[in-house]
């Protein structure tokens, strides 16, 4: 990728960051634009601006992440300090990508959404056709960045193909996050088909098909996650692309998009019909943990890989 890609790539996350950190700093500031009367981010002030300041943050991030990826100081910086916020970037940003475009075509084919079902717009439409684009400008960015630089800095991870011998903790973990991803995967499919088991009341009474697409989606996460771990933990002798792709983002997205609808979930507290339930909060935190558990896996082939090719003597 020249350097002049790389410019174009990095202005482009800047600028596609700044509608919702404006928005978001005019919230803080008390500004009520986006939101309409009736509004249930109207009765937590003190909870809403700390939530406000929270997501700056994160989307204060991206622009960190786009100056890291393209300038020369982040050839220096510890893989650990890029790979962990392009992780968790990644398990944040890939589901909106994929999911809003998936609700827009439902949409067109005359399914419903849920502000037109709920009495009370949480905000207004005009909010989410602003913001919405804007991070999947940011992950398509963000990631064409990445993808570049990791070629030149860890291009040897994903060549050639899966060892056979993956150890006994990769395999284990593998295992064990196929497991356990039975419970959220079931309780996400019934929900994606229209049970209301386990749903909140008020949740459950404002489902439109936006919620429908959601729910199939975070079961085709935590698909992917365990079909990445297991690939590398038992598909040795195959390549290594697909599992280790799946695993990143499989991984990412089950781990932090399951733990944003668990954090979601905690802030309807204050309204008892759309408080979460047991089920739902065992639901995220299982679907966190299958994430975890596969990224587990993806890290102990990095390193494996890292340690051989470290050992290998130099040429003489």
């Amino acid at each position: 990728m020249t350097s002049r890609t790389q410019q174009i790539l990095r202005s482009v996350a800047v600028l596609a960051c700044l509608p919702y950190l404006t928005l978001k700093v005019v919230w803080i500031a008390g500004g009520r634009v986006g939101i309409p009367d009736g509004s249930s981010l109207l009765d937590h002030r003190t909870a809403m601006a700390v939530g406000n300041a929270f997501t700056v943050l994160l989307d204060s991030a991206v622009i960190v992440l786009a100056l890291l990826l393209t300038r020369p100081w982040g050839r220096r910086v510890p893989a650990v300090l890029l790979v962990v916020p392009m992780w968790v970037a990644t398990g944040l940003l890939v589901p909106i990508m994929i999911g809003y475009p998936a609700q827009l075509v439902v949409r067109a084919f005359g399914g419903s959404t849920g502000a037109a079902k709920a009495s009370e717009p949480f905000l207004d439409d005009w909010v989410f056709m602003v913001v919405y684009p804007g991070f999947i400008v940011q992950g398509l960015c963000l990631g064409a960045l990445f993808v570049g630089y990791a070629r030149e800095r860890w291009g040897h991870l994903w060549r050639g193909r899966v060892p056979e011998s993956a150890g006994a903790l990769s395999r284990w973990a593998a295992v064990g996050a196929a497991g356990l991803a039975l419970f959220p995967a079931a309780m996400h499919l019934l929900w994606a088909l229209g049970s209301r088991a386990g749903l909140a009341v008020g949740r459950a009474d404002g489902r439109a098909s936006d919620f429908y697409v959601l729910e199939a989606l975070n079961v085709g996460y935590l698909a992917a996650a365990v079909a990445g771990a297991l690939l590398l933990a038992y598909g040795g002798g195959r390549a290594v692309r697909a599992p280790l792709a799946l695993t990143w983002f499989g991984s990412a997205s089950a781990a932090c998009w399951g733990g944003w609808l668990g954090l979601a979930a905690l802030l309807d507290v204050a309204d008892s019909a759309n408080r979460p339930t047991a089920l739902m909060n065992l639901t995220y935190a299982g679907q966190m943990t299958v994430g975890l558990l596969v990224a587990s896996v993806g890290v102990r082939y990095a390193a494996r890989r890292q340690a051989a090719r470290v050992s290998v003597p130099a040429p003489v």
